[in-house]
């Protein structure tokens, strides 16, 4: 966990897993450029795939890996279908990751498949010594009027607290009321996802500082920063919110004058 988290208590997770279902040409072109950039600039772990732990180990600099065990699925695939597990913690540990992240999709139409193997991995990786992260979601991406609801996104991250999972990455409730509430409500660090589509910065910024300012121990964010025109300014601005708390007006200047 030492690996994840400063001393402060807070991460700044950067995900780079997204080519394993999705595409990410052209814009990650070079992973090893933008992770080792990245790296220097203050990400403190990557989500990373087994072909960027082995192919760009170096370019990690040292950093945590936190490697995404299940797949088996893409973009292209036209029928829905269930993710599969497809690295064993075990073999985790052999590739040198430091956690694991899986997903959990209560409510969704594959709950049954997605909520066992959370199960099960979790105990496989707690055999081991290895940290879980479990990416919740109600839903999963199936969408429904509730599917992003506070109290359903709370439901969620508890029930993969109470499956023995060590972290939560969710998505921002949508007000710093609502996410104290999720904090408070789940006993294991909780980190916010950067969402889908690429955001303005000033929204990500200020999204990022009220989900600190209500408790949450950090971010992990993919797109919005591996996608931005700058990765590393963008990475350093993130890092300086979560760990010297500055404001979102200082880090926008800084941005700025980047650019």
């Amino acid at each position: 966990m030492n690996h994840i988290f400063l001393s402060d208590g807070r991460t700044f997770i950067l995900a780079m897993d997204h080519g394993a279902n999705f595409s990410v040409l052209p814009t990650m072109k070079k992973p090893g450029k933008i992770i080792r950039e990245c790296a220097s600039a203050g990400a403190d772990a990557f989500l990373a795939t087994p072909g960027l732990a082995d192919k760009f180990a170096a370019d990690f600099l040292g950093k945590g890996i936190i490697l995404r065990i299940d797949g088996g699925v893409s973009h292209l695939g036209r029928e829905p279908r269930p993710l599969q597990t497809v690295i064993e913690p075990e073999e985790a540990v052999v590739i040198g990751a430091d956690a694991i992240v899986t997903m959990s999709f209560p409510g969704s139409r594959f709950e049954s498949e997605s909520l066992a193997a959370i199960a099960r991995n979790i105990q496989k990786a707690h055999r081991w010594g290895l940290p879980v992260i479990a990416e919740a979601l109600p839903r999963g991406f199936e969408g429904g009027e509730d599917a992003r609801t506070p109290q359903n996104i709370i439901f969620a991250c508890r029930q993969a607290a109470e499956l023995g999972a060590d972290i939560i990455k969710t998505e921002y409730t949508g007000s710093m009321e609502t996410m104290k509430e999720l904090v408070e409500s789940v006993y294991v660090p909780v980190v916010i996802l950067g969402g889908a589509k690429k955001k303005p910065e000033q929204e990500l910024l200020q999204e990022v500082r009220d989900a600190l300012d209500a408790g949450a121990a950090g971010v992990a964010m993919g797109r919005n920063i591996w996608g931005h025109e700058n990765p590393a300014a963008c990475t350093a601005a993130i890092a300086r919110l979560i760990h010297e708390d500055c404001s979102v007006e200082a880090v926008v200047r800084e941005l700025n004058q980047c650019k």
